[in-house]
């Protein structure tokens, strides 16, 4: 399989997803540059992290309109799986394609960590090779990852069972003392209804090698080979 990995100006992941995909997981990978109107036969899409166009206006604001992002748009009603990482969660946001929004951190500063993270559902394309309930030691990094959305809207993607990643203890219990930005309900990733759209501000693309700290980053993009190879079947 193949993933394109968008490249906007100010991007900072955009090579450690690259190589998380194609040296790490073991398929074909292209960084598509945002001014391109195609996404090159690619078989799954990740916005990488990082900071959009210096993150002006809004994080993710800006990139929403670049050319590449009616490509997305239109992979992902076709039920292509796409996944946004950080800044690329916030501009899925941006774009209408997840709900909600984000806004400043709890804490008014920028946090760079290691954080437990639960997986909530197995069954998105970035979650099927994951055991439930399953806890994740990710990375973040971030100053806007506190995910807010109005109290209907909340609601209903929790009785979706669109909440695919939850900020817990090591243990898999939520709290106020785990979560590391304020957002609501521990939320750390959500997935669109159809469930082929996910965004997370953890990177699992920093967590792929045991010298990074953890490998258990490796099996979100894993999940997506599984899910596409059992499509095709």
């Amino acid at each position: 399989m193949k993933f394109a990995v968008v490249v906007f100006p100010g991007s900072n992941s955009d090579y450690d997803a690259f190589y998380a995909a194609s040296r790490v997981v073991g398929e074909q990978a292209e960084l598509v540059w945002h001014k391109d109107a195609d996404l090159k036969g690619a078989d799954a899409v990740i916005l990488p992290g990082g900071f959009a166009h210096g993150d002006y206006l809004r994080t993710g604001a800006i990139a929403r309109f670049s050319p590449i992002m009616g490509a997305v748009t239109a992979f992902a009603d076709r039920g292509g799986p796409v996944l946004g990482i950080c800044n690329g969660f916030q501009v899925l946001l941006e774009a209408g394609l997840l709900p909600g929004a984000m806004v400043r951190n709890d804490r008014i500063k920028f946090v760079s960590q290691l954080v437990p993270v639960r997986v909530e559902q197995t069954d998105t394309p970035f979650t099927a090779a994951c055991a439930p309930q399953q806890v994740l030691q990710l990375p973040i990094a971030h100053g806007e990852g506190n995910y807010y959305a109005p109290p209907g809207v909340l609601d209903d993607i929790e009785a979706n069972r669109q909440v695919v990643f939850r900020y817990t203890s090591p243990a898999g219990e939520p709290g106020a003392d785990w979560n590391p930005n304020g957002s609501l309900n521990n939320i750390a990733g959500i997935c669109n209804r159809r469930r082929n759209v996910v965004g997370l501000m953890p990177h699992p693309e920093r967590a792929a090698e045991l010298p990074l700290g953890s490998v258990d980053g490796r099996v979100v993009l894993a999940s997506v080979v599984k899910a596409l190879a059992a499509v095709s079947r």
